[in-house]
C-alpha cells in the first residue's frame, strides 16, 4: 500500500510499526523522525499548506491526516480523488485507538499493541508525588496556552501537572500577569522555539517561579512517540522533586 502521511507524528508511528520508505510514498517538511529514513520520502509541502499536485503524481492508495494539523478544505479537496482517513487524538485513549487503527490497517496488530503496552507504561512510571500547578506556553508574542481540551493537557495531568488554564479550551491567549498562579512555567520547544533568553525574560516578572524549557515533542507528539519518552519524563520530575524540597 503506498501511504502518504501529512501528520509528523503519525509519520514517525508508521515507521515505528515497522511500514518501509516504500509504503510511505510522501511526508509533510515537518515530518523529522526517523531521520534515517524520512531523509528520502519526498516533501509534499506544510501541514497546512500541502501540494495536492505533487501529491497526485505520488498515486498514494491511502492518505492520513489530521483534524487539528491539517486545513480542512485542503483535506477534503483530496478526498475527492483518494482515500483519507482524517485521525482526532485528544486523549490517550483517543491515542490507543489511533495506533490500534493502524495496526489493523497495516497488518502490524501486534506491534501497535506493544506500542499502547508502553505508552501506559510510561506514564504510569512517571507520576508527581503531589499535584503542581504548571502553565505551558507553545507560543510568544501573544502569549499563548493550552485548554483542557488537548492532548498536551491530557499528558501534563496524567503525570500529576494541574493545568491553571484548564478551564479555557483549545490555546488561548495569555497576560504576562495571566501567569501569577503557576508554581511551573514551562516553555515548550515547538511550535514556538523558545530558548533561555525568553527564561530570562519572564525572571524578570517572575523572579521566585521555576521557568523551565521542556521538550514540546514529548507532550504534543502522540502515535509512537511518548513510548520512547520515558527516561525524558523521569528526569524532568526529578529536577520538579528538586524544587519542592
Amino acid at each position: 500500500m503506498r501511504v502518504i502521511s501529512l501528520v509528523p507524528s503519525v509519520t514517525e508511528a508508521l515507521f515505528d510499526l515497522g511500514l518501509s520508505e516504500n509504503e510511505v510514498v510522501g511526508r509533510t517538511k515537518f515530518c523529522i523522525h526517523p531521520e534515517s529514513k524520512v531523509k528520502t520520502i519526498p516533501v509534499i509541502g506544510g501541514t497546512k499548506n500541502i501540494n495536492i499536485d505533487k501529491i497526485r503524481a505520488l498515486q498514494p492508495d491511502l492518505i492520513l491526516a489530521n483534524k487539528e494539523e491539517n486545513i480542512k478544505e485542503q483535506v477534503e479537496a483530496l478526498m475527492n480523488d483518494f482515500k483519507v482517513i482524517v485521525t482526532n487524538v485528544e486523549t490517550i485513549e483517543d491515542n490507543y485507538y489511533l495506533l490500534k487503527t493502524l495496526g489493523n490497517l497495516f497488518n502490524k496488530e501486534e506491534r501497535a499493541q506493544q506500542f499502547n503496552l508502553k505508552i501506559y507504561e510510561v506514564l504510569e512510571q512517571a507520576k508527581l508525588d503531589s499535584t503542581v500547578k504548571v502553565a505551558y506556553l507553545i507560543w510568544k508574542s501573544p502569549y499563548m496556552t493550552i485548554g483542557s481540551d488537548t492532548f498536551i493537557h491530557r499528558i501534563l495531568s496524567e503525570i500529576g501537572f494541574k493545568n491553571i488554564f484548564k478551564n479555557r479550551t483549545r490555546y488561548p491567549e495569555i497576560q504576562m500577569e495571566d501567569l501569577v498562579e503557576a508554581e511551573v512555567i514551562m516553555l515548550s520547544s515547538e511550535p514556538f522555539p523558545f530558548k533561555e533568553k525568553h527564561i530570562e525574560e519572564m525572571k524578570a516578572f517572575y523572579p521566585d517561579k521555576k521557568i523551565m524549557i521542556v521538550d514540546g515533542e514529548a507532550f504534543s507528539w502522540y502515535g509512537t512517540h511518548i513510548a520512547k519518552c520515558g527516561d525524558y519524563f523521569t528526569g524532568l520530575l526529578a529536577e520538579i522533586h528538586a524544587i519542592q524540597r
